[in-house]
């Protein structure tokens, strides 16, 4: 059993398969963090805690008039309170009704449940709940004077090494309570040197890496957007100095949330680090009435003594199958062409009928009209919120105009941003108290446009109904859902001056809601999401939308760096990623069309040109990709993960290996050329030492086949051409002889 209970030593040990989580209930019923790594077996590892009377570390009353070395200033704990003498960064920040801040949570009670729990409103890892590798433990706690009990839950993927943990927060006193500050996790490490690595960036160039020692002191990373942003991400690692791809600690932390979040890291005055996570406090203050609970989103933890790959691994496994979801997610993912580099808001739909029709002949599955097409949208500055086709730019119906798409023999999708409006709308026109803005001031602007406010049912239900009516009446198969606006103005009007703190996670809840319903609805529809590219690339949208548009950069060489990154959270099936042209339209660089390809199939595949300006040689080409990604789909959507190389080489490589190892698919992408260049060599792990493989350079039919084993592709290594052609690019098929 992966949940393991210790009454006579009050241990709590949480197993996974290479990792055990141990916790220790102590004589004062204070739920002490004991271990969290590889196995330990039947230690205790509450016997390495050093006791010491440390100056200016008070202790808890009644401890102190004992025993002067107790003190939670020091003490690695499970869920860290404000006010309880501890002075670092705390967890749970809790306002009484007489203005004490002070809560002190005790150990009450514990059991543990099948399965995986379900967090009310909330995205969360999922599976059958009669799968052995499940299991739930909850942790009761209680804060004796305000009433405030805390259920600290812990869900186990045990075959992956994940842990989800999460809090519940109920008051079963007597007033009301304000949370000012509610972490989902609380992890202290009580000794040794690490490194924290976090994921950094702005629009068109998300998730650069970041790799720093953790300092004395308070460090931290968040978004106060209204999302999880371009900026910094929800998923962190922490790792010895000296962890690499395939050897040394670390350890994981995702966040299934798409709002405003925080990672806090503290290294205190013994050494020991501790890592929070949880919903931003900036803009957080939950008024908790009585009998009320607030659940708490989730964080994926994992631990890996194996490096960053096999962490990356259990989270892109995990991903897939415990929180993507959905009919069209399990089925293969159709080749889609968007018309949005193509034509931008200048179309018509014969011009869109042009173009899907010479997808159709390549190939192309899945034809998807983007921004422009309803109301008075015919820039980026009006016609948000009135979701009416523009028949007169159509020259049709929807309805029609799907039918000729269909006709064709292709797929049809649309593009809609529900959580925006202009003010030059019906929608605004009608509804202005929607709006997200600040009563008596003048709202803040991007593009044009404002945030509706998805923290007011009566909008959500309003959405829900629009967005069903279109579903209902036109073939559509997919939406790509957008978002194009970090949110300001935090001020909901249907929530009172007291509850206006809990705008931004409401807003988060009720855009869960109207997901949850459309997604439920409409199981034949493929749904990706989007915020201006990566602004929302995280696992709690990936439980709603199985694929996001990772960035709005589609150029190829600037996406090697983006995909890199991302890569390490989160699994290559999640990632929108399309051909485009060359001049590229973000960078105006020239690569070639193969290395365009190369890196769009690491991901959904798909294109975004316009393919009617197309040589018949390009044409052809693409016919031949389409069908090579075909081929090589299942090893690319489901295989694991292999960084093959770094940031600082002058050539970005990976390869995704099958379940039993029989073949593996390795790309490779050149940065630059330079005279008399040397050949790269890459080691390739994740095969079996005692296969031999052919290898074989896809469309490069002059490079021979030669054979080599997993013992040699590991240990010996490959070596990969040099190349003359600026940004060239390799794929390379290894199968078992």
């Amino acid at each position: 059993m992966p949940i393991i209970w210790d009454p006579n030593r009050r241990l709590i040990n949480i197993e996974t398969k290479t990792s055990t989580y141990q916790m220790k209930i102590d004589e004062y019923n204070n739920l002490i963090h004991t271990h969290y790594g590889g196995k330990i077996g039947d230690s205790d590892m509450s016997s390495e805690i050093v006791y010491l009377d440390r100056g200016f570390s008070g202790n808890p009353y009644e401890a102190g008039k004992k025993d002067r070395t107790y003190s939670l200033d020091y003490l690695p704990q499970e869920y860290s309170c404000f006010g309880t003498g501890d002075f670092r960064i705390t967890g749970l920040h809790v306002k009484e009704a007489n203005g004490s801040k002070v809560c002190s949570l005790h150990y009450k009670n514990h059991y543990v449940c099948k399965g995986l729990y379900s967090i009310k409103g909330l995205p969360r890892i999922h599976g059958n709940a009669d799968d052995d590798n499940y299991e739930t433990l909850f942790v009761e706690m209680t804060d004796e004077v305000s009433g405030l009990d805390v259920t600290l839950i812990y869900s186990v993927i045990y075959d992956l090494d994940i842990i989800g943990r999460s809090a519940r927060l109920r008051n079963n006193g007597n007033e009301l309570l304000t949370i000012e500050k509610a972490a989902s996790m609380n992890l202290d490490i009580p000794y040794g040197n690490w490194q924290w690595i976090r994921y950094i960036g702005r629009h068109a160039m998300e998730r650069n890496i970041v790799r720093s020692d953790i300092y004395h002191g308070v460090q931290s990373v968040g978004s106060v957007r209204g999302t999880s942003s371009h900026h910094y991400q929800p998923f962190s690692i922490i790792c010895k100095k000296e962890t690499n791809e395939t050897a040394g600690e670390c350890y994981g932390f995702s966040f299934v949330y798409s709002g405003e979040h925080i990672t806090e890291i503290e290294k205190d005055q013994t050494g020991s680090t501790r890592v929070i996570l949880g919903i931003h406090p900036d803009n957080f203050c939950w008024r908790l009435e009585q009998e009320a609970e607030l659940e708490l989103p989730q964080v994926l933890l994992s631990y890996s003594n194996e490096g960053f790959g096999k962490l990356s691994r259990n989270n892109h496994r995990c991903i897939n199958r415990n929180i993507v979801r959905g009919k069209r997610s399990k089925e293969r993912r159709p080749v889609l062409i968007n018309n949005w580099e193509a034509t931008y808001f200048d179309f018509t739909g014969e011009k869109l009928i042009e173009i899907a029709k010479l997808a159709h002949e390549m190939g192309i599955e899945l034809f998807v009209m983007d921004d422009g097409w309803f109301g008075n949208r015919n820039d980026d500055n009006c016609g948000l919120g009135d979701w009416t086709a523009n028949e007169e730019k159509l020259g049709c119906s929807l309805k029609e105009l799907g039918k000729k798409i269909n006709d064709i023999g292709m797929e049809f999708g649309i593009w809609v941003e529900p959580e925006m409006v202009s003010e030059n709308s019906e929608l605004y026109e009608n509804h202005p108290d929607w709006v997200v803005k600040t009563p008596g001031r003048n709202p803040n602007l991007a593009r044009n446009q404002l945030v509706i406010d998805f923290a007011n049912p009566e909008v959500c239900d309003y959405i829900i109904k629009s967005l069903s009516d279109i579903l209902s009446n036109a073939p559509i198969s997919y939406v790509k859902w957008d978002m194009n606006r970090s949110i300001c103005d935090k001020h909901g009007n249907s929530l009172d001056a007291d509850r206006q703190g809990e705008f931004s996670h409401r807003y988060v809840l009720g855009l869960y809601r109207v997901l949850e319903t459309l997604t439920t609805n409409f199981e034949d529809v493929l749904f990706e999401g989007c915020s201006g590219g990566g602004g929302r690339y995280d696992a709690g949208m990936m439980y709603y939308t199985p694929q996001i548009w990772l960035s709005d950069n589609t150029d190829p060489i600037n996406r090697l760096s983006i995909q890199y990154g991302s890569g390490f959270g989160y699994p290559v099936s999640t990632m929108g990623s399309h051909v485009s042209a060359s001049p590229n339209h973000q960078t105006g660089r020239q690569t070639p069309l193969n290395t365009r390809t190369t890196v769009a199939m690491a991901g959904s595949f798909g294109y975004e040109l316009d393919i009617t300006k197309l040589s018949m040689e390009e044409k052809q080409q693409i016919k031949k990709d389409i069908y090579t990604f075909k081929e090589y789909y299942e090893l690319i959507q489901k295989g694991d993960y292999y960084r093959l190389s770094s940031l600082e080489d002058k050539c970005t490589a990976w390869a995704m290996v099958n379940n039993d190892k029989s073949e593996a698919l390795i790309s490779v992408v050149y940065h630059d050329v330079e005279a008399n260049q040397l050949p790269t060599h890459i080691s390739v792990p994740g095969l079996d030492n005692n296969i031999e493989y052919n290898i074989i350079y896809i469309d490069h039919e002059e490079i021979p086949v030669h054979r080599l084993s997993g013992m040699a592709l590991l240990n010996g290594g490959l070596s990969i051409l040099p190349s003359n052609i600026e940004y060239d690019s390799y794929m390379i098929h290894l199968v078992k002889r």
